[in-house]
């Protein structure tokens, strides 16, 4: 019999390649979407759907006593939000029901995935020396960062379940729709900065943090969490240098003024309806001056050797947009 996996977030952009992943890895997969979730992308692959209810943790007990899952990955999060108290709902709340549920329902569970953030950890000092510590002291600088960090302590708090905890930095790759607009923007002839301070960024391929996710599902680890990049260490102009090779594009760099951009973001907050694109928030992570992080643990405990660096990611992640005529 096939191992048994759900995987939360399916639908998503990640969550995607965890469904590819997990099938290529011999796996049943259960797929937990919301009813409304647009699934199309995914009816070529062989998955069952279900379809949790993350707030009422009685109901979550009773789909894991009736699909006996032998593993979990929960990817399922928010990454818009207009408070603290709602990235925390979904982010930490629904996780610590999830995990809380697992440790009531009697299932031998053989390992709870959670997919965490880099933002959890938070940026460092720009002239940090390289490599960068293994670990920090968490200190995020966002809701979001700080509601996966929550998550992560609740996640910590739970004796009785077998959790790995993996740390994504910017993940970039086909169907991802964030950078997807950057690219529009390159296309257009402009290349917008905010500020003109230095940085140096970092990034993982999204079927290398596939990859990763699958190793430590299989490996003797769990209470435990481990950063994840292609371990490589990029300048802010890196991603745009390669978008432009591989496109033959010219753009009109732009460094627009923080202050500027500051005011622009309160009235944004102040106006939105919804979860405004840009605020003071999202300000924080992308202007921090340094989002490098170690993967020497991940890579001694896991066997992870990442496949992808940006120049090769990017590739095929271009060469996916243009064959499903996204630009």
């Amino acid at each position: 019999m096939k191992p048994r996996v759900l995987i939360t977030g399916a639908s998503g952009f990640v969550g995607y390649h965890l469904v590819e992943a997990a099938l290529d890895a011999g796996m049943e997969v259960y797929a937990a979407v919301r009813a409304s979730s647009n699934v199309s992308h995914l009816n070529h692959l062989q998955v069952n759907y279900v379809y949790p209810d993350f707030s009422r943790k009685e109901a979550l007990i009773e789909m894991i006593k009736e699909h006996r899952f032998d593993y979990i990955i929960h990817g399922a999060g928010i990454t818009k939000a207009r408070s603290l108290d709602e990235y925390n709902k979904v982010n930490a709340g629904y996780t610590q029901n999830l995990a809380q549920a697992v440790s009531e329902s009697g299932i031998p569970l053989k390992k709870f995935l959670f997919i965490s953030s880099l933002a959890a950890v938070g940026p460092i000092a720009y002239d940090a020396s390289w490599p960068v510590p293994d670990v920090i002291t968490p200190s995020p600088v966002t809701s979001y960062g700080k509601s996966k960090l929550l998550a992560e302590e609740f996640l910590g708090a739970i004796s009785n379940v077998p959790w790995v905890i993996l740390r994504p930095t910017a993940v970039y790759g086909p169907r991802e729709r964030d950078l997807f607009v950057l690219f529009k923007t390159f296309r257009r002839g402009l290349e917008p900065y905010m500020g003109r301070g230095a940085q140096w960024l970092s990034f993982v391929y999204v079927k290398d943090l596939a990859d990763a996710a699958i190793l430590a599902l299989k490996a003797p680890v769990s209470g435990v969490a481990y950063n994840i990049s292609d371990g490589n260490s990029y300048d802010r102009y890196a991603l745009a240098a390669i978008i432009k090779q591989h496109l033959k594009l010219r753009t009109l760099r732009i460094h627009l003024p923080l202050p500027v951009i500051k005011i622009v973001a309160a009235i944004s907050e102040k106006v939105s309806r919804g979860a405004p694109l840009l605020n003071k928030d999202k300000l924080n992570e992308l202007t921090a001056a340094n989002w490098n992080c170690n993967i020497d643990s991940i890579r001694r405990d896991l066997g992870y050797q990442p496949r992808y660096n940006l120049e090769k990611g990017m590739q095929e992640t271009l060469d996916w947009y243009s064959a499903n005529k996204w630009f």
